[in-house]
């Protein structure tokens, strides 16, 4: 389509301009040109010894490369080497990046896909320019935010885009220097699993593969092209929850965030009156790591004394003992289940706190 593209625009030039203009790939083949049977044909020069942003001589034609990035695919050329040359060239290169753009901005899909999850379009207008792109609106998808976690001298972004290399069903989108936005065409009613699986085969190939460590958000599947925003925004609220409530994780799913989203969606000054008010005998920071550890394994094991004391390796008195400990403490006893359910909440509560705390 870019071939189309510059050939139809130097078509309209060539005319106005006595040397001999064009655009080849970055191997050097004319992909375009003033003179139709140079089309094909191959310039040897080396763009590595040129710059992105000005003009450069080669083998007696001025280059200037067609790119807004650090990447050039497509550098504009003119015949000769002289100032006017230079100023053609100059010309040239800057209408073709500007065409391009807009042409992109109108037909290109994945940055349509952009603007949706990211709401940098009303939605009335959704539907009108899926139909303008003849875009398939109405199938099942679910958006995986993919984030590295470290520095990495791998390009993930393109890792994905080999992963998924269906360009019309999966769209691959940067969202900045450390998320990658990956929106999967999914079948109808998918299980939730089915999804996570598919994300822990991606964190396992680039770790593994790559020895690149990410995180994984996963947003819930939606039925509609306009639900889109809402999952990427899910995907985004499942790191930030995963960030604090579940450290150790590395694929999150929206729907199991369970009651740490509620948490993490409450105002720190109200989380500090509810702790205050459970706490009212002594501060959950007068529990050491020895006491923390026993509750946690008591939560695990369902509040079973008799199989938590065998998970610690202690006797059973000795934990009840811990558990009365715990009690004169907090003043909550961790055998009666509404006890433990505010204990956990509390818990949960105090860890989000230390993640955020509050600036006076």
């Amino acid at each position: 389509m870019a071939n189309r593209l510059y050939q139809s625009v130097i078509h309209q030039m060539k005319d106005a301009i006595d040397n001999v203009i064009g655009v080849v790939d970055e191997g050097g083949t004319i992909i375009a040109c003033s003179e139709l049977g140079k089309i094909g044909e191959v310039i040897d020069v080396n763009f590595s010894t040129g710059s992105l942003t000005e003009t450069f001589i080669s083998g007696g034609y001025t280059f200037r490369a067609i790119s807004s990035t650090q990447v050039a695919g497509f550098y504009a050329f003119v015949e000769g080497v002289d100032p006017l040359a230079k100023k053609y060239c100059t010309v040239i290169s800057i209408a073709f990046l500007n065409i391009k753009f807009y042409y992109d901005e109108k037909y290109d899909h994945s940055n349509f896909i952009k603007n949706v999850i990211l709401d940098n379009i009303l939605p009335g207008d959704i539907y009108l320019k899926s139909r303008e792109l003849h875009f398939n609106t109405d199938v099942s998808r679910t958006v995986l935010l993919i984030r590295t976690t470290e520095p990495t001298d791998v390009v993930v972004y393109d890792v994905i885009q080999n992963l998924f290399p269906d360009k019309t069903k999966d769209f691959i989108i940067s969202v900045n220097e450390n998320d990658i936005a990956l929106i999967k065409e999914t079948k109808q009613d998918i299980e939730p699993m089915h999804i996570e699986k598919l994300a822990l085969s991606i964190a396992d190939t680039l770790s593994g593969e790559f020895f690149t460590h990410v995180v994984i958000g996963v947003g819930t599947t939606v039925d509609s092209i306009k639900d889109l925003a809402r999952s990427f925004k899910e995907a985004q609220t499942a790191l930030e929850v995963g960030k604090v409530f579940d450290t150790d994780k590395t694929i999150v799913s929206y729907d199991k965030l369970g009651i740490a989203r509620l948490i993490y969606q409450l105002p720190t000054t109200l989380c500090e009156t509810f702790l205050r008010e459970v706490f009212k005998k002594g501060s959950i920071q007068s529990l050491d790591q020895e006491t923390l550890f026993t509750i946690q394994k008591f939560f695990e094991n369902n509040l079973n004394v008799s199989e938590t004391s065998r998970k610690l390796f202690v006797h059973r008195n000795t934990l009840v003992y811990r558990l009365e400990k715990i009690k004169k403490i907090t003043g909550l006893d961790l055998r009666e289940f509404d006890h433990a359910i505010v204990f956990k909440i509390a818990l949960m509560v105090n860890k989000y706190l230390r993640a955020n705390p509050i600036k006076y």
